[in-house]
């Protein structure tokens, strides 16, 4: 695995919880949503509703972007990712079973569960010095 996608993974997998933003023409939509996360398929999953606002802009364009932060005010320990990609309605069992196997809790409420297949990663991360970056691009695009 790519080592910088490795450093984000780490990072991903400190944390269970995103924001998410989309857009349909001038109207924005950003959301707080739990997630799983899959390196090897680079997708997150998460549950939504149907009669989200962000659902209903996704039906209509699948780009999203959102981020993941470790909320500090400690300099030298500010670390946060940023993404793109595009969100669909989830059909890959093992990334269902993934959800489930981090949110058993969940599967009692039947939820309506979404994939976004990351297209790009932006992480800040101080800790390796004053505003280091490590960028992950899929080559596969």
């Amino acid at each position: 695995m790519n080592k910088n996608l490795v450093k984000i993974t780490a990072f991903i997998n400190e944390h269970h919880v995103m924001s998410l933003a989309s857009s349909v023409d001038n109207e924005l939509s950003v959301c707080s949503l739990f997630y799983a996360f899959d390196a090897n398929k680079l997708s997150f999953v998460v549950a939504s509703s149907e009669d989200t606002l962000h659902i209903s802009h996704i039906k209509n364009s699948p780009q999203v972007a959102g981020n993941i932060l470790l909320e500090t005010k400690e300099v030298g320990k500010i670390q946060g990712l940023q993404f793109r990609g595009e969100m669909f309605r989830l059909e890959d069992k093992e990334l269902k079973a993934l959800y489930f196997k981090n949110f058993p809790y969940a599967l009692a409420l039947l939820p309506k569960l979404w994939q976004i297949k990351v297209h790009y990663f932006k992480m800040t991360d101080n800790k390796l010095g004053f505003g280091k970056k490590i960028i992950f691009e899929d080559a596969s695009l």
